[in-house]
C-alpha cells in the first residue's frame, strides 16, 4: 500500500521486501541506500546508529501494536511534514501519538 502510494506519486521507490535483499545485514542495507543516494523508511530503530553519518534522511516508524495501516498512515504523516530537501540528514522516529526530531549536525 505505501510503496504503491509512493510511486503513484512520482517517487523513486526500492522495497526489499520479499526480494533476494531482504534479511541482509543493516549495514548492507546502509550501504545500498547510500550507494543508491535513496532515504530509508524502516521499522529497525537499528538504524538509528547511523544518526552521525550523511545521509538523504531516515523515518523510522515505531509502533506498540503496529499492523500496515497504522504504518502507512504514520510513514505518510511523517513523508508530507518536510520537503526532499528537508529531509537531507534528518531523522524522524514516529510513535503511535508523538514523534522524535533530529537533524544531522553540519
Amino acid at each position: 500500500m505505501t510503496v504503491k502510494l509512493l510511486i503513484e506519486k512520482g517517487h523513486d521507490v526500492r522495497d526489499i521486501r520479499g526480494s533476494t535483499l531482504e534479511g541482509i545485514p543493516d549495514k548492507d542495507i546502509w550501504d545500498l541506500i547510500q550507494n543508491e543516494n535513496r532515504m530509508l523508511i524502516t521499522t529497525d530503530k537499528g538504524f538509528l546508529q547511523y544518526r552521525s553519518n550523511h545521509h538523504k534522511g531516515i523515518l523510522i516508524v515505531r509502533l506498540k501494536k503496529p499492523n500496515r495501516l497504522k504504518i502507512h498512515n504514520r510513514t505518510m504523516k511523517a513523508l508530507t511534514q518536510f520537503s526532499e530537501e528537508e529531509w537531507k540528514g534528518l531523522i524522524v522516529v514516529m510513535r503511535d501519538n508523538v514523534q522524535s526530531v533530529c537533524r544531522l549536525q553540519k
